[in-house]
């Protein structure tokens, strides 16, 4: 339990840091940030069971990179805190999976 709490602190920091970065992204303070962490994560598993380990972001693939955008495009329509466009969609799901290769942020 104290584990995922962990990786969401550090995944909500890490949405604080593309934000301060990628034009086109937009996250509303730490409780948003942490929101949008919680939705995110909920939205991956989501589209990970229904379509399987070929669209997880950890493949490192292309669809995975989509994949990682269009779910965080997808959290700002629940999450009334983040703002994100289609190119900062894109840019930050570079951004988080260049940080996730240096800051893990899944639980192994």
């Amino acid at each position: 339990m104290l584990g995922a709490i962990i990786r969401f602190v550090v995944s909500a920091l890490v949405l604080l840091f593309v934000s301060f970065l990628v034009p086109g992204f937009k996250v509303g303070g730490f409780l948003g940030a942490l929101l949008s962490a919680v939705v995110i994560a909920v939205l991956g598993y989501v589209v990970e069971s229904l379509f399987g380990k070929n669209v997880s972001p950890q493949s490192r693939g292309v669809v995975g990179f989509l994949t990682a955008a269009a779910v965080i495009y997808l959290a700002q329509f629940i999450v009334p805190a983040l703002e994100v466009s289609v190119l900062g969609a894109l840019l930050a799901a570079l951004v988080i999976g260049i940080v996730d290769a240096f800051v893990p942020t899944e639980l192994r």
